[in-house]
């Protein structure tokens, strides 16, 4: 399973924790038909959607991503100009 990272989980947070935010909401990432990942934000899960939720921050996972993300670390954070940056580690 996905785990994420103490920047991770914050920077998660950040997007979702707001007061017109619903309480399922989280981050979403979905497979793509060229293998790659997209990640949204998502006031709640889509049917079928692995939750990955760790320290508040909630993920959801489509049935691609979950497969692909097994047993991987999600890292991110912030570059110079103020953008979000995700990256993959393999879990230890």
């Amino acid at each position: 399973m996905l785990t994420l990272t103490e920047n991770a989980c914050s920077i998660v947070k950040r997007y979702t924790d707001h007061p017109d935010t619903p309480d399922q909401a989280g981050l979403r990432i979905m497979s793509t038909p060229e293998a790659q990942l997209a990640v949204t934000t998502a006031d709640e899960p889509a049917a079928g959607d692995q939750l990955v939720e760790q320290d508040g921050a909630k993920v959801y996972l489509d049935a691609g991503a979950a497969e692909q993300l097994d047993g991987k670390v999600l890292d991110a954070g912030i570059d110079e100009a103020g953008n979000v940056q995700f990256g993959l580690l393999a879990e230890d």
